[in-house]
């Protein structure tokens, strides 16, 4: 499960003092200093009890502007412009009995979607119980990534993110179910940001079968490639051929066969282009292609 951090500062700062200070000294979860330092910030932000309220109710009011941007989903705040590879964000999470869950439903805050994470980040119980979590840990090395893959997951136990509670989420190893609140509550989260995130996936699971479901995190790589197959240039045929050959993204390679398959309309065409799937020497690409020749 996510790591415990045990911070029990009762100092306070500012948001433009946690931006600052976490702009200068950075977050690299993979260093346990600078997630100790990282954490102290976060720490120091969650008891400031006023600041986020304050925000909000300025922008409402129309007293600033620009300030409050919504990203990852109806419920999230980013609270600083992206500084080095971090950036801090809040999280509303609401009960079964409020009104914008009842009017939007449980998926669109991602209660009883199980999945991992493929960045880490440091968060924080703001306010109220918090959202429950059945937490799972899995080896993401030996996971290839297609819908229906087996993947053993470890139970480790089910908690409540509640107030004050201070953890750090890991990329690639903690998987959780979220389930809501009893109450409304509000998460503070520290972000880790790395450039070739984007290249490793994020996965939905289903624990009932204990299997993945479908990569979560988009690629825009992966579209652009369709497009330009799709467009039926030869220079992006031969570019998709050079991909789904060599490329080290097997999710890509899959991409670059699945655009191909698509533009030929002659059966045997298309058996022969998977068939050359399966004798890609890629894991990901042969299992479909062995499928979609079936």
């Amino acid at each position: 499960m996510p790591r415990l951090i045990d911070n029990p500062s009762t100092e306070s700062c500012s948001l433009p003092e946690c931006i600052q200070a976490l702009s200068t000294c950075g977050f690299d979860p993979r260093d346990p200093q600078s997630t100790s330092v990282a954490a102290d910030w976060l720490r120091q932000l969650t008891n400031n009890r006023e600041f986020l309220a304050d925000m909000i109710i300025d922008r409402l009011a129309g007293r600033t502007a620009g300030d409050v941007d919504s990203g990852y989903g109806p419920q999230a705040i980013v609270l600083s412009p992206k500084r080095g590879n971090m950036f801090l964000r809040a999280n509303i999470w609401p009960a079964e009995h409020d009104l914008c869950f009842r009017n939007s439903g449980a998926k669109s805050f991602v209660y009883g979607e199980p999945h991992d994470h493929n960045f880490s980040f440091l968060t924080s119980g703001y306010c109220g119980p918090g959202y429950r979590s059945d937490y799972f840990e899995y080896d993401y090395e030996a996971v290839t990534g297609f819908a229906g893959e087996a993947v053993p997951l470890k139970f480790i136990e089910r908690s409540a993110l509640h107030e004050g509670k201070l953890m750090l989420y890991r990329a690639h190893r903690d998987v959780h179910s979220q389930l809501p609140p009893e109450s409304l509550s509000v998460s503070l989260n520290v972000m880790h940001v790395d450039p070739a995130q984007g290249w490793f996936d994020q996965y939905g699971f289903d624990l009932e079968r204990s299997e993945v479901t479908r990569v979560l995190s988009p690629n825009a790589t992966e579209a652009f490639l369709r497009v330009a197959v799709g467009l039926g240039a030869e220079e992006a045929l031969g570019f998709a051929d050079w991909v789904g050959r060599n490329h080290p993204s097997e999710r890509l390679r899959l991409a670059s066969f699945e655009a191909r398959a698509a533009r030929i309309e002659n059966a045997e065409m298309v058996d022969a282009l998977w068939r050359e799937g399966e004798l890609s020497g890629s894991r990901m690409v042969a299992t479909i292609a062995k499928d979609r020749r079936q």
